[in-house]
């Protein structure tokens, strides 16, 4: 199957070898580009915890060794890899996204037990900091990086345009609105049409024009995504 990946390179390298390895063929199209903000402040608190829903914010925090030791709360396998790999010593993975995340940290910490820090981006897909502070906790957000979105298709065009592309993976709302800006840009609505889109998610599925064809993950992690590939076409 030609499968069109999506997401920021740091993450759509490895996955593009995994469809590769499934026997695939993959074209690399990051509809996003993560810069990491230089000489970010964080204000010095006590904080009971931080946060993360992705492994981008985690990985564009550079410095800070102080922060290390406390405990780190991620949504999945991917952010949880990268808190590990930052050297976080008390990372864990909770809830699979924003509204699951939030939802231990409601159930299991306390509000009194001390400010929480959020790493974020420039743009986010839910408003975690205000569910927090709606909840009663000392929630402090700091932006790490900016996500700076594709202008154009780039190396999927080609496919689009040949008609070549069976497959387009989504993993975010924001994501899929881009798509759809590039491919109204590029005049490429009715090539775009043709393919199948793999969503993360309802929210990523809803953005969509109603006649492409969708399939939604079970679960909003990878491993849910790549389960849909093979029951839905086989290798092309």
């Amino acid at each position: 199957m030609n499968i069109i990946v999506t997401r920021p390179e740091e993450d759509g390298g490895p996955l593009k070898k995994r469809l590769e390895a499934m026997g695939h063929h993959v074209i690399l199209m990051p509809l996003l580009r993560i810069v990491p903000r230089p000489r970010v402040f964080i204000r010095k608190l006590p904080y009971q915890a931080i946060v993360a829903t992705s492994a981008n914010g985690i990985r564009a925090l550079t410095g800070h060794a102080d922060l290390k030791s406390i405990r780190m709360l991620t949504v999945g396998p991917q952010s949880l890899k990268a808190a590990k790999d930052a050297g976080f010593l008390k990372a864990e993975a909770h809830g699979g996204d924003l509204e699951g995340l939030v939802a231990h940290i409601q159930k299991s910490l306390q509000a009194a037990g001390g400010p929480i820090l959020y790493l974020s981006g420039n743009e986010t897909a839910g408003d975690l900091e205000g569910q927090l502070r709606k909840a009663g906790f000392d929630c402090w957000r700091s932006v790490v990086y900016d996500a700076v979105q594709a202008k154009d298709l780039g190396p999927a065009e080609a496919a689009l345009r040949g008609r070549a592309a069976d497959a387009v993976l989504l993993y975010s709302p924001r994501s899929a609105r881009i798509w759809c800006k590039v491919i109204w840009d590029a005049g490429l609505a009715q090539e775009a049409a043709s393919a199948h889109y793999f969503c993360l998610s309802k929210n990523v599925a809803a953005t969509l024009p109603k006649a492409w064809a969708r399939t939604i993950a079970k679960s909003p992690d990878e491993v849910a995504m790549l389960a849909l590939l093979e029951p839905a076409y086989g290798t092309r």
